[in-house]
């Protein structure tokens, strides 16, 4: 019994030393990803799906299939918008991450030689900077001076155009759409 109160007690006074910043809430904003959306390149500001995106970091994927979607972000799905991970390069200087975006998946995937999926890939470049959040959570990154490209696949583009958003000059948050991609 006495052990039992030792415990408890001993428990009590852990739990009323914790501080409120020793614990990271989850709420709290972190290191955000870049949110890209679809547009209809014939109204530009008309929201236009893309047919069964799949979206992959280049390298931590290779034709992803139905049995195999590791290292993708999104897999063979209608899709509006993206969230992308950016690398984490040194503060100051430029870095560079690159995304595989495949259209029409499902055509590599049937069995009918005459369909193909059409890849393009995107080039964003950016500094990064980091922020201080608190004790708990430690430094968040943040990205500034984006900048986006894109290479068109042998088999012509899907992409027709690609808008960083006027009023993004950092990429701090999550709240808003940092790149328009014209289709």
């Amino acid at each position: 019994m006495k052990k039992l109160k030792f415990t408890l007690l001993s428990l009590l006074v852990v739990l009323i030393s914790c501080e409120r910043d020793d614990i990271c809430a989850e709420t709290t904003p972190t290191t955000p990803r870049l949110i890209v959306e679809f547009y209809d390149v014939n109204e530009p500001d008309d929201i236009s799906p893309v047919t069964r995106l799949t979206v992959y970091g280049e390298g931590l994927a290779d034709n992803p299939t139905n049995d195999n979607i590791e290292g993708t972000l999104v897999y063979n799905t209608n899709s509006t918008s993206i969230e992308l991970p950016l690398i984490i390069g040194n503060e100051g200087e430029i870095t560079t991450s690159r995304f595989i975006l495949e259209k029409d998946t499902d055509h590599r995937l049937d069995d009918d030689v005459d369909t193909e999926s059409n890849i393009d890939i995107i080039e964003i470049s950016y500094e990064t900077e980091f922020v201080y959040v608190s004790r708990a959570c430690g430094y968040k990154s943040i990205f500034k001076n984006i900048q986006v490209s894109y290479e068109i696949s042998d088999d012509g583009a899907w992409i027709s155009g690609i808008e960083v958003v006027d009023t993004v000059e950092i990429v701090e948050n999550e709240n808003t759409v940092h790149v328009r991609i014209l289709h």
